[in-house]
């Protein structure tokens, strides 16, 4: 009896023993974002805003003893405060926020070299890229290839991977030279798992989740490494939720079939990451030994317990966004969504695009100029940047869905050119293109046939086209579509003749409304 009350007593004591070591057990937590494209303010349905971000990570920075944070690019692009102050707003927002570690969106770019340097270099925290060369440039010496954190007694190891700015990113705004991302990936990675002899090695990337063209993804990057141990991505805008595994899965199998824990917050800061790690496990873990969660970004902190210093910062720039911003101009009939690769607002995109340009062609050839009649329209989903919801529409929400420097062009290109790249968009689900269009797909992404006016789409046939610039180059993988012959480009930002589109619906007391119908359509018939 006495043995046996001993043996409980014991059993007791050590059972209280082993709850407070696991109380004191030296954790890490790495809080991440990704493609928070310039939402400074709370988004229209009541989540993100940058306060709400700094509160939110500041909670977590006071309940543990190791946080870490890591944004995986894009952070810039997207809103008026972009448009307007060229990063003056985001860069300063990010250090006050305080990221440990950071890498490069393609949207960065989008300003030039040239001003990239200048916001970069006085970004505080590490600036990672392991797989863009920039010597010789403006960059040259601003990035390193990874970062090793010392935390607990352990050795964490950072490596910033960047996307393949080919098709991309456009030529104009970029000198890189760009290193294939698996093969330099393993190289930084094995160095510094077995030369540095770090604990953990985490892949902070930005080449996307969801597989659109021929370029790398994490999934593709985790199948065939053996020493990256977690991805924390982003460029997809894809939300991985652990709490649904079956749509985007958060453990993916590496070369060794070791589970590698990957990670990404979908856009505009409506949720952060977090992934706790047990430091004193380390040896033998896998991905599914790092916790993982979602964090959504709400109103739960008041007014008063949002971070003053930040608050007073921005004050003056919204002053000036909400006087540009606010003026109603007309009204939507329905709500749209923006990145929906077929529906209304890319219809209404190419259909805009389409209008300016014919009215166009007609002033130039009354003016003398030998310009031909305009056959379709091709707009780029990638440049629709905000949703549409039903009713007013201001000034402001039009130059924040288009905000791109971009130019519309009318260029001469043969039928052929124009075929492949509208099969490039099939297989991405398609791109904005006139109503005068239909491409006809076998549902599977390949083209059975192109019909422009009733008729099939004649390769061999010069077509005259209507686009921007951007598109115009072969980015967002529409690459023939820079085998054309230049006419005309406009003097004014495609911003200036969308937004007076939009000034004279309302004018006329016409709701927008686009044509909700697919432009690409599907034939499984045969």
């Amino acid at each position: 009896m006495k043995v046996s009350t001993l043996f409980r007593a014991t059993a007791s004591l050590m059972g209280a023993v082993a709850l407070c070591f696991n109380a004191y057990a030296e954790k890490l937590v790495i809080l991440h974002t990704n493609d928070t494209h310039s939402a400074i303010e709370v988004n229209a349905d009541g989540t993100g805003g940058v306060l709400q971000r700094k509160a939110i990570i500041d909670s977590v920075r006071r309940a543990e003893k190791n946080v870490i944070t890591v944004d995986a690019g894009d952070m810039v692009q997207g809103s008026l405060y972009f448009k307007y102050f060229r990063g003056d707003v985001e860069y300063p927002l990010m250090d006050m926020i305080g990221y440990d570690v950071r890498i490069l969106g393609n949207h960065e770019f989008d300003n030039g070299m040239k001003d990239l340097a200048e916001k970069y270099r006085t970004v505080k925290g590490a600036r990672l890229s392991a797989n863009y060369d920039f010597d010789g440039t403006e960059l040259e010496g601003v990035f390193s290839p990874y970062v090793i954190k010392k935390i607990g007694g352990k050795k964490i190891g950072f490596i910033g991977l960047n996307v393949d700015p080919a098709s991309l990113i456009s030529a104009n705004n970029i000198d890189v030279r760009f290193k294939d991302i698996i093969p330099e990936a393993n190289r930084v990675a094995a160095y510094l798992k077995h030369d540095k002899k770090c604990d953990l090695v985490v892949a902070v990337t930005h080449i996307g989740y969801e597989k659109e063209n021929e370029k790398t993804t994490d999934p593709e990057l985790i199948a065939a490494s053996s020493d990256i141990d977690i991805v924390i991505g982003g460029h997809s805008h894809t939300l991985i939720d652990p709490a649904h595994p079956e749509k985007y899965p958060s453990l993916l199998p590496n070369a060794d079939g070791k589970l590698v824990r990957v990670g990404q917050t979908g856009k505009y800061g409506k949720y952060i990451g977090k992934i706790t790690i047990d430091l004193d496990r380390l040896k033998g873990s896998d991905g599914k030994d790092y916790e993982y969660e979602l964090i959504p970004v709400t109103d739960r902190f008041p007014e008063d317990k949002l971070d003053k210093r930040m608050k007073d910062f921005i004050e003056p720039y919204r002053q000036v966004v909400d006087s540009i911003g606010g003026r109603v101009i007309a009204r939507s009939a329905y709500s749209m969504k923006n990145g929906e690769r077929v529906g209304p607002m890319a219809n209404m995109t190419a259909d805009l695009t389409y209008d300016y340009l014919r009215h166009k062609v007609d002033s130039l050839q009354a003016a003398g100029v030998d310009v031909p009649r305009l056959d379709m329209a091709i707009m780029n989903v990638g440049g629709i940047r905000q949703d549409m919801p039903e009713g007013d529409i201001t000034e402001g929400q039009i130059l924040s869905t288009y905000p791109f420097s971009n130019y519309f062009v009318i260029v001469e290109i043969k039928g052929q050119d124009l075929i492949d790249a509208l099969a490039v968009g099939a297989r991405k689900g398609g791109e904005g293109i006139s109503g005068n269009v239909r491409v006809v797909t076998d549902g599977k992404g390949g083209v059975r046939r192109v019909v422009i006016d009733g008729e099939e789409m004649d390769p061999e046939k010069t077509y005259i086209l209507g686009t921007i610039n951007y598109a115009a180059e072969g980015n967002d993988d529409m690459v023939s579509l820079a085998r054309h012959r230049l006419i005309w480009t406009d003097d004014v930002e495609v911003a200036a003749p969308t937004l007076r589109w939009f000034v004279r619906q309302g004018e006329l007391g016409v709701p927008v409304a686009p044509d909700p119908n697919p432009r690409y359509v599907t034939d499984t018939s045969l």
